[in-house]
């Protein structure tokens, strides 16, 4: 059906392109004159971090709902298993959850031409850069930012948009864009020919950063992490482990304890652990109509109170209660102390992307954090046979989340093998912070939503029943082959660039 789905949309170019406007290639961006002066250099940059957080307008219209970050999040979390969807939508983030991907949906097309468009603004710093004579250690540090930012979004576009290099590293990735020069017209390279350019690149910028400008840009340490989880999509977990150590000794970070790591994400830019965020401000605080926190928190009115923290999420967090990271899963109580419900759904909200200066609505979105390092390496020496190694990284983390009772101490639970404890301990650490679809489907597992939401096809409030799990749904277990684990190319890229050949 979807092969005949998009067969039927290509065949409709003239009818799709009346309601497309502007639509170009993914190289076919501006970015404006540069000098060739530090201070022009910079305000180009930054201007590329801008694009992190910006409504852009995009398709003849600004729509608030659009956002790097937002669409980012949407993409990736919303397909997983640790959100659920408290009702049917035309919102395009339901595509996400019903994995009913097209074409010609918003979020995707949105994200994809950001995504391109930071690219650019990268590709053409480094041009213009690198024509500087003797080019000072701050001129490096924003060239070395520009490969850290190029590399990033390239690997964001190819987990999306390709399936997971475990899978086929010689199956179609997307497109690689590393000069302004590019044809506009341009194949897309392979999962394994996308991957060698991030780390090309990411190494590069690690090696010309070395005016740390603050988390809120590019630094060694951020081209550290990014190496480490490319490399551990890769499962090359010699160099995984060894690129986490870098960031580890770097003593820059360390992790929040039991009694920090609830404020951790409302206070992101001064976090111990915050390697790499995307700096909100409170003049950048949407609100209501376009934040990351209106999707799935609400304190009555800040929110649409439509996502919540799913009870696959809560069953597999249900042992240890005096865990710290429930503390950014929010229930909504009635007067009486019962649940709050919509449409039959329990109400968990999420506040991992609220509290920024006390506004719900208001945070700087942590894109990489130590806590993964020590998960990255845990998953490393799992998979290499190291199982008292890989459960000593687990606990460096759960003696710092109030487990102190609760360590590994170099046992694995009964009946689980190490990977097993890993991928536990990841989804609980990482929840919400768009790791959860990738951790599954790169490892060639299936993800279970057998659990009531509206991803359920066809579900009716009447039907629902929160004693007993859902079942006679379809497509409950996704497998990690499913055409539907990733998304299209969106339409703009396939009908302007005709070697761009679009996914099954």
């Amino acid at each position: 059906m979807r092969t005949k789905f998009i067969l039927l949309i290509l065949g409709l170019p003239l009818l799709i392109a009346g309601c497309l406007k502007d639509v170009n290639p993914s190289d076919a961006l501006n970015t404006g004159s540069l000098t060739a002066t530090k201070a022009g250099l910079q305000q180009a940059v930054n201007g590329a971090y801008a694009l992190f957080k910006d409504h852009v307008e995009f398709n003849g219209t600004t729509d608030l709902n659009n956002m790097y970050l937002r669409q980012y999040f949407q993409l990736s979390d919303f397909a997983s298993d640790d959100i659920v969807c408290a009702q049917t939508t035309t919102d395009p983030l339901y595509y996400s959850f019903s994995l009913d991907h097209t074409p010609t949906q918003t979020n995707s097309r949105y994200f994809w031409y950001i995504s391109y468009k930071i690219i650019n603004d990268a590709n053409t710093v480094i041009e213009s850069a690198e024509k500087i004579t003797n080019p000072d250690e701050g001129i490096k540090q924003l060239i070395g930012e520009c490969y850290f930012l190029r590399a990033f979004c390239h690997f964001n576009l190819v987990r999306l948009f390709a399936r997971p290099y475990t899978q086929n590293p010689s199956g179609q990735g997307i497109i690689l864009r590393t000069s302004t020069s590019d044809e506009a017209l341009k194949a897309r390279a392979t999962v394994a020919e996308v991957y060698n350019a991030i780390v090309a690149d990411a190494a590069k910028g690690a090696e010309l950063m070395n005016q740390p400008r603050g988390v809120q840009f590019g630094s060694k340490e951020a081209a550290w992490a990014l190496l480490s989880r490319a490399y551990l999509y890769k499962e090359n977990n010699d160099s995984t482990a060894f690129y986490a150590d870098k960031v580890i000794a770097s003593n820059r970070f360390s992790l929040e304890t039991a009694a920090t790591f609830p404020q951790l994400f409302a206070n992101a830019m001064a976090g111990r652990e915050t390697i790499f965020c995307a700096a909100f401000t409170k003049v950048d605080d949407y609100g209501k109509a376009g934040s990351i926190a209106s999707m799935i928190y609400s304190d009555g009115n800040s929110g649409w109170g439509e996502e919540y923290a799913s009870q696959s999420l809560r069953d597999t967090m249900a042992e240890h209660p005096e865990d710290i990271r429930w503390s950014y899963i929010v229930p909504a109580k009635n007067p009486d102390g019962s649940m709050q419900k919509k449409n039959g759904i329990e109400t968990y909200y999420i506040s991992k992307f609220s509290f920024q200066e006390g506004s719900p609505t208001l945070s700087s979105p942590i894109l990489f954090r130590l806590a993964e390092m020590y998960l990255n390496k845990a998953e490393a020496a799992a998979k290499k046979g190291n199982t008292a190694e890989a459960l000593d990284n687990l606990d460096m983390i759960r003696k710092n989340r109030g487990l102190q009772n609760a360590l590994y101490n170099k046992v694995l639970p009964a009946g689980k093998t190490a990977l097993d404890v890993v991928l536990k301990e990841r989804r609980i650490e990482l929840a919400f912070e768009g790791h959860r679809n990738f951790d599954v489907y790169r490892n060639k597992r299936n993800m279970n939503r057998t659990y009531w939401g509206y991803h359920l096809p066809g579900l009716k409030e009447s039907d629902i029943n929160l004693a007993a799990a859902p079942s006679g749904y379809a497509n409950m277990i996704i497998k990690p082959d499913a055409n539907r684990i990733i998304y299209f190319i969106p339409i703009d890229e396939v009908q302007t660039n005709k070697l761009c050949q679009q996914n099954p």
